[in-house]
């Protein structure tokens, strides 16, 4: 297999030296958690209602929505403004949001349908942050810590998985799903305050910005014609699709399964992100002796085994038990996937190749949601499961032909064609008249002409 070398070993916790970095990852890590709280009381509100299958799926599919249909916007408004004033914008925008969905929903006026209207709205908080944020590590750590920077991110995602489920959870069953959507608001305020707090210094950002739609069409050709990153992105859809079954439908898998309540839904997520926190803190391990190629290949092998394992047996305690492994399979699949795409991209067109990341990333789980809705509704979720799990194996077969190409040697940094030109002597502007001479050399045989 060709591509992604193992390169040397860099501790996880290297990035979080830097204070700037630490402050920032702290920020998103409490955003996180307040966004797997909001996904699990929206599911809480449907998963009782008639056709819940295909309403809880729906909910995935509403969160992630935004970031198909304006994730390309999203990078170039990253790659054009001030990413701090942007992402400040971004938390204000939906903590109004989150504010006025707890107050409807206190008031009893959150039907199914409206629900959806909210997600979708919320879910447009990721189409602005990520890239923004995303974009702004590479200058905030050394490249030789980029792969830890992006294993601290999942492990921010995961242990907002393995927190919020659980929080949410408890809150749901002492206090009600309200609760739960004041506090997702309430982390947006927190990331803007220490944002704002946050001073990058001069200099950093783009010195002459493009135009917004002609940033838009340059990142769209960068991606159509860059083939490393139609690779990942690639490789990222053939994982994506079948391995989202186990988000959109484990609600399903707790209520009808195992019989278990919001508590017990809480404690399989948590499972979920406890496995995936596991794995990052044990990447770094497995980059220092295989190639990323092996590496995605491995865990693709172990998700789509834990997939038909978790709903062959209906058991609450072997659920846990399968789910660890699964969620370190899916951090270490999708944080060695987000490293070499960072790792590849230059920093002029960044944050548009971040949100194109994003927009497959999301669109994928979408796309997948729904789809394992669909089936699920006429065959059930233990069929689901299974023929999500040959998908997934379908695609890991692939990877001989269509392997990731190695990035982590590659310079990416701005060239300069030619030196820049040496004046003679340095005119001032306000020195006078400037008389510009233009000399010509022909040559005697056509000096007739």
């Amino acid at each position: 297999m060709s591509g992604g070398e193992p390169g040397g070993s860099v501790s996880t916790w290297a990035p979080l030296r830097i204070g700037v970095f630490r402050a920032m990852w702290i920020a998103v890590l409490v955003s996180n958690v307040g966004t797997w709280m909001q996904t699990v009381g929206a599911q809480w509100l449907l998963v009782h209602l008639p056709h819940a299958t295909i309403l809880v799926a729906l909910v995935q599919t509403a969160d992630y929505l935004p970031d198909v249909l304006f994730g390309l916007v999203g990078g170039a408004l990253a790659d054009v403004f001030d990413r701090r004033r942007l992402l400040i914008a971004v938390q204000v925008i939906m903590a109004s949001i989150g504010l006025a969905l707890t107050a409807l929903t206190f008031a009893g006026q959150m039907p199914p349908a409206l629900l959806l209207v909210f997600t979708f709205a919320i879910g447009c908080s990721s189409v602005f942050t990520n890239p923004a944020y995303q974009s702004l590590v590479p200058d905030l750590v050394p490249r030789n810590q980029l792969r830890a920077a992006s294993s601290l991110g999942s492990i921010s995602i995961n242990l907002a998985r393995l927190i919020g489920p659980a929080l949410a959870g408890l809150l749901i069953a002492r206090i009600g799903v309200t609760a739960v959507f004041g506090l997702n608001a309430l982390t947006y305020v927190f990331f803007a305050v220490v944002v704002a707090a946050w001073r990058h210094p001069s200099g950093t950002g783009p010195e002459l910005p493009e135009r917004f739609l002609s940033a838009i069409r340059a990142g769209g050709r960068y991606v159509l014609y860059a083939p490393v990153v139609q690779r990942i992105l690639l490789r990222a859809t053939l994982f994506l699709i079948p391995a989202s079954v186990l988000w959109a439908l484990l609600p399903l898998v707790a209520t009808q399964r195992l019989h278990l309540g919001a508590e017990g839904y809480g404690l399989l997520l948590g499972s979920l992100g406890g496995g995936a926190i596991g794995g990052a803190l044990l990447l770094p391990r497995f980059r220092a002796r295989v190639s990323a190629n092996s590496l995605i290949a491995a865990a693709s092998a172990v998700y789509a085994v834990a997939l038909p394992l978790l709903v062959v047996v209906p058991n609450t305690v072997f659920a846990v038990i399968v789910l660890l492994p699964a969620g370190a399979a899916w951090i270490a699949f999708l944080s060695d996937v987000n490293a070499e795409l960072q790792l590849f991209l230059p920093a002029w067109v960044r944050g548009r190749g971040m949100s194109v990341y994003q927009m497959v990333l999301f669109g994928a789980q979408a796309i997948g949601s729904l789809l394992w809705g669909v089936v699920a509704e006429p065959l059930g979720v233990t069929i689901t499961f299974f023929v999500a799990a040959v998908v997934l194996l379908g695609g890991l077969a692939t990877i001989r032909l269509w392997p990731l190409t190695e990035t982590a040697a590659m310079d990416r940094r701005a060239q300069a064609f030619w030196p820049e030109p040496a004046l003679v002597f340095d005119a001032r502007p306000d020195a006078g008249p400037v008389l510009v001479e233009t000399v010509y050399t022909i040559a005697p045989e056509k000096e007739h002409a």
